[in-house]
């Protein structure tokens, strides 16, 4: 799994409040989902969630990653679609 995968993950979790909804809304397993979440953290230094058993929020530094990472993201998925257009 890459770094954009892991945002996102990332995102999802985000836009979604929770990791279950992520995995299921991506089709990936929980414990993915929940791996991908720790190592972004892991390498950025930083909590991006502040979980409890019934909700998942941002944290400061979760919501900062969110805005810098949309456009990213974006950007990304577009140039994918671009070249799969070209293959159908």
């Amino acid at each position: 799994m890459d770094r954009i995968d892991r945002y996102r993950i990332f995102m999802h979790v985000a836009e979604l409040g929770s990791f279950i909804g992520a995995a299921k809304a991506l089709g990936l397993p929980r414990a993915t989902v929940s791996a991908a979440i720790q190592h972004l953290e892991s390498s950025l230094g930083t909590r991006l969630f502040h979980r409890t058993t019934r909700q998942t929020q941002l944290t400061a530094d979760g919501v900062q990653l969110l805005e810098h990472i949309r456009p990213i993201v974006a950007d990304v998925e577009e140039l994918e679609a671009q070249f799969r257009d070209r293959r159908s």
